[in-house]
């Protein structure tokens, strides 16, 4: 920005939900407004003129500068339990390059949650499956005993009935 922010920009750029990041040629960090300290628990950390990448464990702003390109990444610092969506692009007028980054935790913990819940369901499907098996074996085992004893039973009552023809 060759003119200084107007009030309304200066606002925007101070109470926007995304973290916002400007680096310079070289991915050192000359900008960060509250939500970005707020969303990466930086609190009062003195962040500029630091690498990006030192601090987010990503290189995606040295990739972005390397192509001249906008780049939209997804990473995590699980130490933090931060997950996040961003776009990256060149400023126009200026040699600088932005980051705004999206807060995706709830969204990951969440899908972590519904993994776990699926496999949890899946688990319990399968012992069901299992118990119902092994009771439908019994039972095949009893149905088979009973027919056995029914076919023995009726075998004597052929045998009986044929030395009553017989006699």
């Amino acid at each position: 920005m060759n003119a200084k922010a107007t009030p309304e920009v200066s606002s925007i750029l101070q109470h926007t939900p995304n973290g916002l990041v400007l680096v310079d040629q070289d991915a050192c960090i000359r900008f960060v407004n509250p939500a970005f300290r707020k969303m990466f628990y930086t609190g009062d950390e003195d962040l500029l003129g630091r690498k990006a990448a030192e601090f987010l464990r990503s290189d995606c702003f040295e990739r972005a500068i390397a192509t001249g390109k906008e780049l939209s990444v997804r990473g995590d610092m699980p130490e933090r339990g931060i997950h996040y969506r961003a776009g990256i692009f060149k400023t126009e007028g200026e040699n600088r390059y932005c980051g705004v980054f999206i807060d995706t935790s709830e969204e990951e913990r969440a899908r972590a949650e519904l993994l776990e819940l699926k496999r949890e369901t899946l688990a319990r499907a399968e012992e069901v499956i299992r118990r119902q098996m092994h009771t439908a074996q019994e039972i095949a085992g009893l149905l088979g005993e009973t027919t056995a004893e029914t076919k023995v039973l009726l075998a004597k009552l052929t045998d009986l009935f044929e030395r009553e023809k017989t006699a």
